[in-house]
């Protein structure tokens, strides 16, 4: 692995868009006001502004015709992000909005650090969709191939749970062998990948069907992954993302 972008704040998944762009955050502490929320990278590396306005940009996600979703912690809100970096509130009154993904369908996701799952639908009205424990952390959430909702949120517990949740809000505690894991992604070959980043077994680890998680690429105070359309791969930390 290299550096591929620094000087950043990332406390989720960087994201690729679909022309292998890499989207990254400088979150913030709370509250606080940057001035650039989101930066693009290049395939070439190239670092540029993209967005600015969102106060403790938190999570990302693209919906099914590739537009930009961005969580903000702080004001509980969900925002569109149009092709040149303005941005528009797309839902509202989502406690501390964490995780964001969209199912096959269009449908968002969010995660509320307090605990709660909320569904969202095109017009930005959210209902409760799952509950689980709250988190001291973040929400971090991924669709799988099968349409099935993974979640991940450290507590305060010795081991903590990577949740499998079906499109009826039923949870089933996909493995609890994780002391502190973050980012959860799926690569090109639908493959569950889960950050632990518990001090001292920081990394990249893939789960397979059945059995133990497997690590995949040891690394410090890691946060997240991503995987672009080439079957590249990034891993960030809170401050630089590295491309293997």
């Amino acid at each position: 692995a290299a550096p591929f972008a620094t000087g950043l704040h990332q406390v989720d998944n960087p994201i690729f868009d679909r022309d292998g762009n890499l989207y990254v955050t400088y979150s913030g502490t709370r509250g606080q006001q940057v001035p650039v929320s989101i930066f693009r990278v290049r395939p070439n590396g190239t670092r540029e502004t993209f967005s600015s306005g969102i106060v403790n940009p938190t999570s990302m996600a693209l919906d099914p015709e590739g537009h930009l979703y961005v969580s903000s912690r702080f004001e509980g809100t969900v925002y569109r992000v149009a092709p040149d970096g303005s941005i528009e509130s797309f839902a509202n009154d989502l406690g501390v909005a964490c995780g964001l993904a969209f199912a096959s369908d269009g449908i968002l996701y969010v995660g509320d650090r307090s605990g709660t799952i909320f569904r969202v639908d095109r017009s930005g009205h959210a209902t409760t969709f799952a509950t689980v424990p709250p988190s001291v952390a973040a929400f971090h959430l991924a669709f799988g191939p099968d349409d099935t909702l993974y979640v991940t949120g450290p507590t305060l517990a010795t081991y903590d749970s990577v949740y499998q949740i079906d499109r009826d809000g039923r949870i089933i505690a996909r493995s609890s062998k994780f002391g502190r894991p973050q980012g959860v992604a799926f690569d090109g070959q639908g493959r569950l990948h889960v950050i632990e980043a518990l001090a001292g077994e920081s990394g990249l680890y893939m789960m397979p069907p059945t059995g133990e998680p497997q690590l995949v690429l040891a690394g410090p105070a890691l946060v997240g992954v991503a995987f672009d359309p080439a079957g590249g791969v990034v891993v960030s930390s809170n401050d630089t993302a590295f491309r293997l």
